[in-house]
């Protein structure tokens, strides 16, 4: 009877061992965060935007419906596919219904054409700053959490006077984010913004909590006539301890014969591969989990194939991670 009720109380043991790990193992999965997420740039659909000969015309605030139909839930504006309509509240209205309606996240508006933030002119460089402060309004209106800027200067200029130049714009800028508790980030966009150090350099002079970095994979072309490149696998772990909350995937051509993860732009002049998987693995590995947003802009497939195409490679890479 003895010799029973131990054998009984041991199969009671491991039984009760055996749910606990399952449901211990269950809660770790749960807990378990993915990689990264993947959100989409309006700049991978300018040709559609633009209404370029050969693409097919999309309208702006149809745009979140196109993420979406990709399973994408963030999204990235960029200010000249609605350039006019900054301060226009029942236009920024509209966009923020679409968005909702869509269930997607507005996370930023890349901004161009406002002038240059390291002008060498004082009164150019406050009046582009003072052309950004509708940006950042309307980033606000959206419920984005930044605005992506140019850190151009005058490239006649030295290297630390354009870097101090940059860095006054930019922190004069970020106060007034600061108001609307909103980021200023740098994409790399070439010229010297597209050379680590100085970036880097840049950041560290501008010396604001809301300034930040926005890496591009592509953009690392420090003079593209000359043919001079930065490493962009240097410049990219140079750039993620200033990175806040999005970056930019580029691609160019798929399934060229490099390999899975490789992307390449093979137009003269402009030749780049990239090898997805290292490119990854240096964000994560960095401890990045945020949006990482697909802008594609390579010639072989249409703007949709080259979206739908990029997005595959980054899920795979997802799923590498997650094994």
């Amino acid at each position: 009877m003895k010799s029973t009720a131990n054998r009984r109380q041991f199969l009671q043991h491991i039984t009760t061992a055996a749910l606990v790990s399952a449901v211990a193992g269950t809660s770790r999965a749960a807990e378990k965060k993915e990689p990264f997420k993947i959100s989409l740039a309006e700049w991978s659909l300018n040709k559609r935007m633009f209404k370029k000969s050969g693409a097919e015309p999309l309208d702006h605030l149809d745009f979140c419906k196109t993420a979406r139909s990709f399973g994408i839930d963030g999204v990235e504006y960029v200010n000249q596919m609605f350039f006019d309509k900054a301060t226009d509240a029942a236009y920024l209205g509209e966009m923020k219904k679409r968005q909702e309606g869509e269930g997607v996240t507005g996370l930023l508006i890349m901004c161009d054409r406002e002038g240059n933030l390291g002008d060498p002119d004082e009164a150019k460089r406050a009046k582009t700053i003072e052309n950004h402060l509708k940006w950042l309004d309307a980033a606000a209106t959206l419920g984005c959490h930044s605005i992506r800027v140019n850190a151009a200067s005058d490239a006649k200029l030295s290297f630390e006077e354009q870097m101090k130049l940059a860095a006054d714009g930019l922190h004069r800028l970020c106060v007034e984010a600061d108001k609307r508790g909103l980021f200023v980030v740098v994409e790399n966009h070439g010229g010297l913004s597209s050379n680590g150090l100085w970036l880097t350099g840049v950041m560290k002079a501008a010396d604001h909590a809301r300034v930040g970095i926005l890496p591009d994979f592509g953009n690392f072309y420090t003079d593209r006539n000359k043919g001079e490149l930065y490493n962009p696998y240097k410049g990219l772990r140079e750039f993620m301890p200033w990175v806040k909350k999005a970056m930019s995937a580029k691609a160019y051509d798929w399934d060229t014969g490099a390999g899975a993860f490789y992307t390449e732009d093979r137009r003269e002049g402009r030749e780049m591969t990239l090898d997805y998987q290292r490119l990854i693995d240096i964000v994560v590995k960095a401890g990045y989990n945020g949006y990482i947003g697909i802008e594609y802009e390579g010639d072989k497939h249409s703007e949709m194939e080259g979206i739908a195409r990029t997005k595959k490679a980054l899920d795979e890479l997802k799923a590498l991670l997650s094994a």
